[in-house]
């Protein structure tokens, strides 16, 4: 029987292992999170786990009508965790789950205008602009500090990239959705989009992100299921010389502010 110290030891050592790797804190949180559910199911520890042990883990994640995906996912942090506690792989002879491929489903236009339309929160408005106006994920737009907003050169800094850092065109559109964001709440330190948490990293969560966009969609007669990166599936069409001409002469972010150049 392993005791709740040991768990935590071995999860901790996990998840050096996998900063040293260099991997997202979100794929951190999610290994974590999967190991230690198959740490109470084994009951047993890292060292003592067997290739049955695992197979009994997969198959109870199966009864309880969990996608291939997700058996996936689990299947990764456990081996995971056993290379970064024990050095071996007991994982090595259990295949992946087949994954069925399918088409993902997707917003039409016209419902991506009515879900813009019943956003009435310039906050979230500005979120969901980022990411259909800019292609920018949950992750990338919730790390966003507001020095990576440059309306000189129209560019997103964006520092939390799936693939490493990178610059993102800023749209006149996305641009005024974020000085109207701007405008409204003026968030005070370095994040764009500060949560509720007093935490070191204060920045807003995915979660709420997901919940807020699910209750808009509602109100928008959206019987889609509807999550943040089917908005990245829509590319921002050019907008006329016009109106970017008169975004440009919208009022700039004072000085005194700390923000200049910025939403």
């Amino acid at each position: 029987m392993t005791e709740p110290n040991d768990v935590q030891s071995y999860l901790d050592r996990m998840k050096i292992h996998m900063e040293l790797r260099g991997l997202r804190p979100n794929t951190v949180s999610t290994f974590a999170r999967c190991a230690r559910r198959f740490l109470a199911h084994t009951d047993k520890a890292p060292a003592d786990v067997t290739s049955t042990d695992v197979e009994s883990f997969l198959l109870d994640l199966v009864r309880n009508g969990r996608s291939p995906r997700t058996r996936n996912v689990n299947l990764a942090a456990v081996r995971c965790l056993l290379g970064a506690t024990t050095g071996r792989n007991a994982t090595a002879g259990i295949p992946r789950a087949k994954v069925p491929r399918r088409s993902p489903e997707i917003l039409s236009g016209s419902e991506v205008g009515l879900l813009l339309a019943a956003t009435d929160s310039p906050k979230y408005l500005a979120i969901f602009m980022l990411a259909y106006g800019a292609g920018l994920r949950v992750s990338e737009i919730t790390a966003l500090q507001v020095a990576d907003i440059d309306s000189k050169r129209m560019l997103i800094h964006v520092r939390e990239g799936k693939t490493g850092p990178r610059h993102v065109m800023l749209s006149p559109r996305v641009l005024k959705a974020l000085r109207a964001y701007w405008k409204a709440a003026r968030p005070k330190g370095p994040s764009l989009f500060p949560g509720r948490s007093r935490s070191a990293n204060p920045g807003l969560s995915r979660e709420a992100v997901n919940r807020v966009l699910l209750g808009v969609a509602r109100k928008a007669g959206i019987r889609k299921r509807v999550y943040p990166h089917m908005l990245r599936h829509y590319a921002e069409s050019p907008v006329m010389p016009s109106e970017s001409l008169a975004l440009a002469r919208s009022p700039a972010i004072p000085e005194a502010d700390g923000l200049a150049d910025s939403a």
